[in-house]
């Protein structure tokens, strides 16, 4: 039986790894035992960060109603409640553009909420 050498496997695991190291500093780089490490660490940052940034953007989403909402005299959670008496089916990403860039829409959303609230 002949011998395997694994050479070629090992090399093209290394570079696989060096590729997804590069722009790192230092011995990161190019030193295949602390850029396998590096580039783990920074795969576990991109998944955690992939969950944050959709927290993030529900956060910034709801500060943007809650500004628009206030100007009309309801606070957020008011006016959350009124849309689900309403039944007012947009999602939060929906209200936000439409307070941003559709504020006539927008007030008319508010005016539906604020008359489905019971007084």
């Amino acid at each position: 039986m002949s011998r395997i050498k694994r050479g070629v496997t090992t090399r093209a695991k290394h570079k696989r790894i060096l590729e997804q190291a590069k722009g790192f500093r230092g011995r990161r780089k190019n030193t295949i035992r602390v850029a396998r490490q590096a580039v783990e660490k920074a795969g576990q940052y991109a998944y955690r960060d992939r969950k944050v940034k959709k927290r993030n953007f529900r956060a910034l989403w709801i500060q943007r109603i809650n500004a628009a909402v206030r100007a009309e005299g309801l606070t957020y959670s008011q006016f959350i409640h009124g849309a689900k008496l309403a039944g007012i089916e947009l999602d939060r990403k929906a209200m936000a553009d439409l307070a941003m860039n559709e504020g006539a829409i927008f007030n008319a959303v508010i005016a539906q909420a604020k008359a489905a609230l019971p007084a």
